[in-house]
């Protein structure tokens, strides 16, 4: 029988804890009866530095439930990160790997498509999305404009595909290998080549509490995410500056035979709305090559990207 864990990244969830520890440990339990999950399989739930009593919460159910886990991050170190943590810290006592949020907007009842999926041979599961009925016509339309922008941009990822997705004890093993910084799983997981699969599910409405992804969040997330896996955004800053270039020649061809022509035509408009537009480009331009200087300089630091401060176990609580 598999021995599962299911990772659960934290952070300010007191509000949702309880429903979400409920309804896992229903599901896995269901899982344990039926003889598809090991008695060894647990629930994880990382805490990446909360502020309410989302640790505290995770202790209590600890010493309640012998099904639940906890780790307790030293500090805020961000989604991605607390869920690599919660990963890596398991990865060699499991036989494959669970994550998902702990909303549960996504639905845990593929859970057991998943765990068959891998009984046949599947290292990696992708939980994705049938449609975006639950969200905001501007959270949709923004999502699907970064998957599409993702694709443009040579990113090999699995379009309506968050952070919900299990994992082989192979698969971990070769995760671990990927030591940079900056982590979008999103676009790493793909990469990793072993045989994948993927299921399908209708989101659902969050339970309780605010969404941890603002708009501010996502926008910075989706730069992460392409400044991590394309070098084309500077491929185009180069094309763009070719092409300045190119018309700037036939301009001042324009413009001298104008002259010899004595045909000037003085326009200070025109001048000040070309002056703008070029140095707004370079502006834009210098600040997109500023974006992965500095991811290089955070690169090469090698500061840990996450501490663990507490494991909660069984046999501890």
């Amino acid at each position: 029988m598999v021995k599962l864990v299911i990772v659960v990244p934290c952070y300010n969830e007191e509000e949702v804890l309880p429903d979400t520890v409920g309804k896992l440990t229903e599901l896995m339990s269901g899982l344990i009866e039926k003889g598809k999950l090991s008695q060894e399989s647990f629930l994880l739930f990382v805490d990446d530095g909360s502020k309410d009593g989302t640790w505290g919460l995770i202790e209590k159910y600890h010493r309640e439930n012998r099904l639940v886990d906890g780790l307790k991050l030293a500090g805020n170190v961000g989604h991605q990160n607390a869920l690599l943590g919660g990963l890596m810290s398991v990865r060699n006592e499991v036989d494959a790997a669970i994550s998902i949020d702990a909303d549960l907007q996504d639905d845990i009842s593929v859970i057991e498509e998943m765990v068959d999926l891998f009984q046949e041979g599947v290292d990696i599961v992708f939980g994705v999305r049938q449609g975006r009925q639950t969200d905001s016509f501007f959270k949709r339309f923004t999502a699907q404009s970064f998957y599409k922008l993702m694709k443009g941009m040579g990113v090999k990822s699995v379009y309506n595909h968050a952070d919900f997705r299990l994992m082989s004890k192979r698969a971990l093993a070769a995760l671990s290998e990927y030591k940079e910084r900056n982590l979008f799983l999103r676009g790493i997981v793909p990469t990793i080549g072993y045989r994948s699969e993927c299921v399908y599910y209708d989101r659902k409405e969050r339970l309780a509490g605010e969404s941890k992804y603002p708009v501010g969040k996502m926008l910075s997330f989706a730069i992460d995410g392409i400044t991590s896996f394309s070098i084309k955004p500077m491929t185009m800053i180069m094309c763009t500056g070719l092409g300045m270039i190119f018309f700037a020649v036939l301009a001042a061809a324009y413009s001298l035979y104008r002259y010899l022509t004595n045909d000037v035509v003085r326009g200070w408009t025109t001048m000040i709305l070309s002056i703008w537009f070029i140095g707004g480009i370079l502006t834009f331009s210098v600040g997109l090559v500023g974006v992965y200087i500095g991811k290089i300089y955070l690169e090469v630091k090698e500061r840990p990207r996450y501490i663990v401060e507490t494991r909660l176990s069984e046999g501890d609580g």
